[in-house]
């Protein structure tokens, strides 16, 4: 990966948790606990899970960079998600978690000299794997998942289709004789 395009990679990696905001804003939140199926996570969880990624992202890029070819705990989402109680966790200090986390990371890895990009790093299900590998993963997890809410949007607008806005009724002009007898008592 050249310079260029790392910075381009960093420049998307860091802007990651405002697009998914923006994307949060435009959904009514009375859908983010909606699961397209059981086996499928709702908005709810899919912002939870992203701030527990993110917690553990910011750790292994500090060992990327601090202890190159030490081996890392795995990182299983689907067990931290049904032993962690994501129902109950807040949304709104999930995307805080996630904003902050990601903003830190970002400050440290645009300050980064060349040489330690190449660090290494055991990854349990990938094997080894460099910071530059890791970064080109972590840039396409938060865009990832917000292709899968708003695939929940769509699904959930499918099952609650909007109303259809309140016309107004058109009321018919009260007689003339009316309005002249009311000119005529005052």
């Amino acid at each position: 990966m050249t310079r260029d395009e790392r910075r381009q990679m960093l420049e998307s990696f860091g802007r990651s948790p405002a697009l998914l905001s923006a994307v949060l804003r435009q959904l009514p939140k009375k859908m983010w606990l909606y699961k397209p199926s059981p086996e499928r996570w709702s908005i709810h969880e899919i912002i939870v899970h992203l701030a527990d990624s993110e917690a553990s992202s910011y750790v292994r890029c500090r060992h990327l960079i601090a202890e190159p070819g030490r081996a890392v705990p795995e990182f299983d989402p689907a067990r931290w998600a049904g032993t962690l109680g994501y129902f109950h966790q807040s949304t709104r200090e999930s995307i805080e978690l996630i904003r902050r986390l990601r903003k830190t990371t970002y400050c440290l890895l645009v300050t980064l000299p060349e040489a330690v990009w190449s660090h290494t790093l055991n990854h349990p299900q990938e094997g080894e794997i460099s910071l530059e590998q890791w970064i080109e993963r972590q840039e396409r997890h938060i865009p990832h998942h917000i292709e899968q809410i708003q695939g929940n949007y769509a699904a959930w607008l499918g099952t609650h289709p909007p109303r259809k806005p309140a016309t107004r009724s058109e009321r018919p002009n009260p007689p003339t004789s009316l309005v002249s007898l009311s000119a005529e008592y005052c």
